[in-house]
C-alpha cells in the first residue's frame, strides 16, 4: 500500500483524507439514523396511552423529547397544548411543522458533506491525472530522448489518482443516495405520525377549554 501511495505522488494524500472523512461520516450517519433513534415502532402508541387520561408533567415530556426525533416532535405538540390550552388546530400543526423542520436538519447533518466528497473525489483524481500528464511531458527531451524513470512516475501518478478518485467517489455517492432516501422515508413517517397525534391533543384542548 505504501508503495502505491509513493507511486501515486502527493495528490493521493488529498484523496486519502477524503476517504477517511467519508468513512467516518458514513459510520456516524449509520449510527444516528437507526430506527430506534428516529422513530421507535411502539412510541406513538405508548404516548397515546399516557395522555389518554391527562397530559403528562414536564419531566415525562422531557424524557419523551430525549427518546428519539419522533419523541421530540410529539413532545413539541404536548408542550404547545400545555402552554396554550386553547390552541387551535392550525397553530398546533404549525408547531409540528417547526419541530419537523428541526428534525430534518438533524437528520441531514453530515449527509451534504458525504455528497460533497462524492463530487470532489473525481475532480481530485483528475487533478492527479493532470499532474501525471505534466510529468510525462516533462520527461520528453527536446532533442528526442526521454527519461524512462520520470515517464513511469508520471504514468503512475495519472493512473493511480484517477482510479483512487473513483474508488472514493462511487461508494460515497451510493451512501449519499441511500441516506437521502432513508431521511425522506423518516420525514414522511414523522409527518404522518404528527397528523395522527393532532386529534388526540385537540381532544385534550377541548376538555381544558370547557
Amino acid at each position: 500500500m505504501l508503495s502505491i501511495i509513493e507511486a501515486a505522488g502527493w495528490p493521493i494524500w488529498f484523496l486519502i483524507a477524503c476517504s477517511i472523512a467519508a468513512l467516518t461520516l458514513i459510520i456516524e450517519r449509520f449510527v444516528s439514523l437507526r430506527k430506534s433513534k428516529i422513530a421507535p415502532p411502539r412510541l406513538f402508541d405508548e404516548v397515546v396511552t399516557v395522555i389518554r387520561g391527562s397530559l403528562p408533567g414536564a419531566e415525562v415530556v422531557n424524557k419523551l423529547a430525549a427518546n428519539s426525533l419522533l419523541g421530540t416532535v410529539l413532545a413539541a405538540g404536548i408542550r404547545a397544548v400545555v402552554a396554550d390550552p386553547r390552541i387551535g388546530e392550525p397553530q398546533l400543526k404549525e408547531t409540528f411543522e417547526s419541530a419537523g423542520r428541526a428534525a430534518l436538519h438533524r437528520m441531514e447533518r453530515y449527509v451534504g458533506a458525504i455528497g460533497t466528497i462524492a463530487s470532489a473525489a473525481p475532480l481530485l483524481g483528475l487533478l492527479g491525472t493532470v499532474i501525471g500528464m505534466i510529468e510525462i511531458f516533462a520527461s520528453q527531451s527536446p532533442t528526442g530522448g526521454n527519461n524512462p524513470q520520470q515517464l513511469a512516475h508520471g504514468i503512475s501518478i495519472a493512473l493511480y489518482n484517477t482510479a483512487f478518485g473513483l474508488i472514493v467517489a462511487i461508494p460515497a455517492l451510493l451512501f449519499y443516495r441511500y441516506f437521502r432516501g432513508r431521511i425522506d422515508e423518516y420525514i414522511l413517517e414523522l409527518e404522518q405520525t404528527a397528523e395522527r397525534f393532532v386529534p388526540y391533543l385537540m381532544r385534550h384542548t377541548a376538555q381544558r377549554g370547557n
